[in-house]
């Protein structure tokens, strides 16, 4: 219950950033490795999202898992993280 009242209130809130401001700011971010997952289902982070920081973030991929929805617990989801994991690690 403490979760979901912290996440209304940022999310009431609009995060107390102004629209954009994350991806107009991403970036920063140049040079850091980064890969973005996302389920092609996602209703809760849409995959438009995803790409818009993907194409804004230099040096970032953008892995889409067909059949997922925001659970790392849909098919196809774990096994995208690990890989990402592991290859960010230097392990694949």
């Amino acid at each position: 219950m403490a979760r979901t009242r912290i996440c209304t209130h940022y999310f009431a809130n609009d995060l107390w950033l102004e629209d954009g401001t994350l991806v107009d700011h991403v970036d920063r971010l140049s040079g850091v490795p980064a890969v973005l997952i996302n389920g092609r289902l996602d209703l809760q982070c849409p995959l438009a999202t995803a790409w818009e920081v993907q194409k804004a973030w230099p040096g970032s991929e953008l892995v889409i898992v067909d059949g997922a929805g925001h659970s790392s617990g849909d098919a196809g989801m774990t096994d995208a993280i690990v890989a990402a994991t592991d290859r960010l690690a230097g392990d694949g």
